[in-house]
């Protein structure tokens, strides 16, 4: 035992001082690793976002050319355009914003059916002022069909968080994108406007892309939206933030601990993922690993320490079970899974059978040949008895040439049956001591279950009782415990 106990307690100490030395040598190369699959995972969620963006803003380039080269846009036409942007795409909602000057305000509103409208000092929607040229939303298309109607009409000129966007797109002749706002089909995010202008107009300067302009195609990107398209790349313990101007208008707020970060690009506008991977080296890494291995070592010990204990006692136990002679219970035992037996019988209405054994002319055996002869002998007598009785049998030695089979769940006739066999199997033993004769058992046979307060003691008095009748009667046979008129009934070969 002490032997195993300091073996495992040095493995313990070389695996544990192992995990030091090894957690010291590669902590740099796993905060190098780590530095790099964080910024692998931040480049890679960037280009996912950017890659949904850039193909609605790619979209949006392609209806607006679709509406250039047609020359004329119908309500039906952006119907189905409109619905083909907001349903293939990460588009909230898409927009046809038209140019109507002020002299074609009233055929402009009588065909569409709704009037121009602005946002007035508190924030409500009123009729649109007196103006050179309106911007009014035409056509829209999105997720909430409500909100979208309820905002055609409005005049995007008129609106601070929008206006100067949608003149640059105008001037410059690419896409344009708005910062965070709310959107007017509800939600927060930014718009993207793509300028139309008049085929065949001249655009090489800014007056002649004022002159040729004709309307906008616009589209409404929610904050949440791209951020899920970026974030639906990451692991699912990855914090990440969306930066715009060093403002982080999605995710947690605050500075995080040693982020990698990657830039996306919408439109004219460019925006910082931030992300940040919890699985970074820790630097405790190396004392953790130290405590662990003495740790591991005592509880290796302990442990050796426990199974060497556990051995001896479950060798006491068996010591104590097993009779060290025969391998057969021993008395004690043997009466505990007998009282067993006997519990079960009466609960479930069964028989069961008790036989008593015993050699005869044993001591002869031991004062002719030997005790190592009788020790012999009565090993050999127990591996008789277990090629004669069932698994679910129990056979102990209860002392000297004494044993006892107990047979649970077994009707009178079975017992006789079994004790014949039992005394004609022993009769026909021939020893392995060729000095050593055949020898012969008495058997006595008693019955429990069909009373039910019978107890242990009175069926091995019945059983004794019954093998030394058949002991007087010459040996070599059995005798049956009779209940009625305490008379015993005779069986098996007698001499």
């Amino acid at each position: 035992m002490r032997l195993r106990y300091w073996i495992g307690l040095l493995a313990a100490i070389v695996v544990g001082a192992g995990a030091v030395v090894w957690a010291i040598l590669a902590y740099q190369h796993d905060e190098s690793e780590f530095h790099t699959r964080q910024k692998e995972e931040a480049v890679r969620a960037a280009r996912q976002a950017q890659s949904v963006g850039a193909l609605s803003v790619g979209e949006l380039a392609a209806a607006a050319a679709f509406i250039k080269a047609d020359g004329h846009l119908s309500k039906h036409e952006f119907a189905v355009m409109g619905q083909a942007l907001v349903t293939e795409n990460v588009l909230h909602a898409a927009v046809f914003v038209d140019v109507v000057p002020f002299s074609e305000r009233p055929r402009y509103e009588r065909e569409h059916g709704f009037p121009i409208i602005e946002r007035g000092p508190d924030g409500r929607l009123v009729r649109a002022k007196r103006r050179p040229v309106y911007y009014p939303l035409t056509y829209t298309a999105s997720h909430d069909a409500r909100l979208a109607a309820q905002a055609r009409g409005f005049d995007v000129g008129t609106d601070p968080a929008r206006a100067p966007y949608l003149m640059r797109a105008a001037d410059d002749g690419r896409a344009t994108a708005t910062g965070v706002i709310p959107l007017l089909v509800g939600g927060t995010g930014i718009n993207v406007y793509r300028a139309i202008y008049r085929d065949g107009a001249p655009t090489a300067t800014v007056a002649e892309r004022r002159r040729a302009l004709v309307g906008f195609a616009a589209g409404s990107f929610l904050l949440k939206d791209l951020a899920s398209a970026a974030v639906g790349t990451l692991p699912g313990d990855v914090t990440a933030q969306l930066q715009i101007a060093d403002h982080t208008v999605v995710g947690p707020q605050g500075a995080l601990e040693d982020p990698a970060r990657a830039q996306i690009q919408i439109a004219d506008r460019t925006w910082l993922l931030v992300v940040h991977d919890p699985d970074r080296p820790d630097v405790s890494v190396p004392i953790l690993f130290g405590a662990a291995g003495i740790a591991l070592a005592a509880v290796l010990g302990s442990l050796i320490y426990v199974w060497s204990r556990e051995e001896r006692i479950r060798k006491l136990q068996r010591e104590a079970d097993e009779d060290s002679l025969s391998g057969l219970r021993t008395r004690r035992r043997f009466e505990e899974e007998v009282r067993a037996a006997m519990a079960r019988a009466r609960r479930d209405g069964t028989t069961g059978a008790l036989l008593m054994l015993d050699l005869d002319d044993f001591k002869s055996v031991n004062d002719s040949y030997g005790h190592p002869a009788g020790d012999r002998l009565i090993k050999e007598v127990a591996a008789v008895l277990r090629r004669r009785t069932r698994e679910g049998d129990v056979l102990g030695r209860l002392g000297g040439d004494e044993f006892a089979v107990a047979l649970p769940s077994c009707r009178p006739n079975e017992a006789n049956i079994v004790a014949e066999a039992i005394v004609g199997a022993i009769r026909s033993h021939q020893p392995e001591d060729p000095d050593v004769g055949t020898v012969t058992v008495s058997v006595g046979v008693a019955f429990f279950g069909a009373d039910p307060v019978m107890s242990y003691a009175t069926l091995v008095s019945e059983a004794d009782t019954a093998m030394y009748a058949a002991k007087d009667a010459g040996g070599d046979g059995f005798r049956v415990f009779h209940p009625d008129a305490l008379r015993l009934q005779t069986g098996g070969h007698l001499n």
